[in-house]
């Protein structure tokens, strides 16, 4: 059907191993979040993340193993046993942000920004060339 990148199927996991999860090479947006809420969960200066399709996103195993933090329509997946941020569930259930740092395999994109450096960790120097949004992008 697709070509390319669609067809690709990425692999990603937590940690400790006991959740995988495959998803759709058809990332579309990635960017660096400096949010409070993305850096409490990842326990990091801010969170790379990739943007998809929630049905493009499978867990392949361990399933039963997630801890989900939140609502239906809007949550983070961890591991229940080693805490991992796997993915988070946004735009009212439609997407999910995949925490690019559990992808086994590398995806196509690239974050292309950081968003909501308003509330960035004062500790933290952003060194790159990539446009910084206060928040969210406009447009």
């Amino acid at each position: 059907m697709g070509s390319g990148h669609d067809d690709r199927r990425l692999m990603g996991q937590c940690y400790c191993g006991a959740v995988h999860y495959q998803v759709q090479d058809a990332f579309v947006y990635a960017a660096n979040c400096h949010c409070s809420q993305c850096r409490r969960t990842t326990g990091s200066a801010f969170k790379p993340f990739a943007g998809i399709e929630r049905e493009k996103l499978r867990v392949v195993q361990g399933a039963g193993g997630l801890l989900i933090v939140g609502e239906p329509e809007g949550h983070d997946a961890h591991c229940a046993a080693c805490g991992s941020l796997l993915y988070s569930v946004v735009r009212e259930g439609a997407f999910v942000h995949v925490a690019m740092g559990t992808l086994v395999d590398a995806p196509a994109i690239r974050p292309n920004k950081h968003i909501f450096v308003g509330s960035k960790a004062p500790w933290f120097e952003i060194t790159d060339d990539l446009p910084q949004y206060r928040e969210f992008p406009e447009g």
